[in-house]
């Protein structure tokens, strides 16, 4: 498959390494052409341009920058997103004085707003629950079980290109509903990293129910 990745920093190096390594062929886009050619050196990419090239290389297209400059770089990319499937994997989280905040009002997500700045693409939210380091393991399985990744969407195509992009680096896709539950996502990842911030293991809390002994 042909992945655009918007952006050069620790997402856009960790996934294109585990997407290049899966085969995939993978561009990374960046301002800076100097850090998008070492991005994509470093990774193996297939090779590196502008942030309009990633955009127009991929069936898939990674949105790989803060999550307070995704909207306005999608809006400017949105003919060339026309028909692909965007994936966000951004955060809107800001350190406060009572710990870890969403940075939008939990009434929306930064999936949603960009699916409004470029509504001819297929927008997805997902990659967003885990630590860039957890992207760099050849599989990410633990206890020897794959990592489910949780994933929303809209439309069905996207779906099935979002399943894949998860399946191939050894993980499982885990549909958590439409778009309209991508805040829920964003939540959850402002829960998860605010407990390991201080300390705490997120993981410990939420046992399956399979796991509850039975008298």
């Amino acid at each position: 498959m042909r992945i655009g990745i918007l952006g050069t920093g620790g997402m856009a190096t960790a996934l294109g390494g585990a997407w290049t390594t899966a085969g995939h062929d993978v561009l990374i886009g960046g301002r800076d052409q100097e850090r998008a050619e070492r991005t994509a050196a470093l990774v193996g990419a297939a090779g590196h341009g502008s942030l309009t090239d990633a955009a127009r290389h991929g069936e898939a297209v990674l949105v790989a920058v803060p999550a307070t400059q995704a909207p306005h770089l999608v809006d400017h990319l949105a003919a060339d997103l026309a028909g692909r499937t965007v994936v966000d994997c951004t955060n809107p989280i800001t350190p406060t004085g009572e710990g870890l905040m969403l940075a939008v009002d939990g009434a929306t997500s930064v999936a949603r707003q960009l699916a409004a700045t470029a509504p001819d693409a297929h927008v997805v939210k997902a990659f967003n629950l885990c630590h860039v380091s957890i992207w760099t393991l050849r599989p990410p399985t633990f206890e020897d079980v794959p990592l489910a990744v949780p994933y929303c969407a809209d439309h069905p195509a996207a779906a099935t290109v979002t399943e894949t992009l998860i399946s191939s680096i050894g993980c499982t896709p885990a549909a958590c509903g439409g778009l309209a539950r991508a805040a829920y996502l964003e939540a959850t990842a402002a829960l998860a990293i605010g407990l390991w911030w201080t300390g705490g293991q997120p993981r410990a809390a939420f046992p399956s129910p399979g796991e509850v002994p039975h008298p």
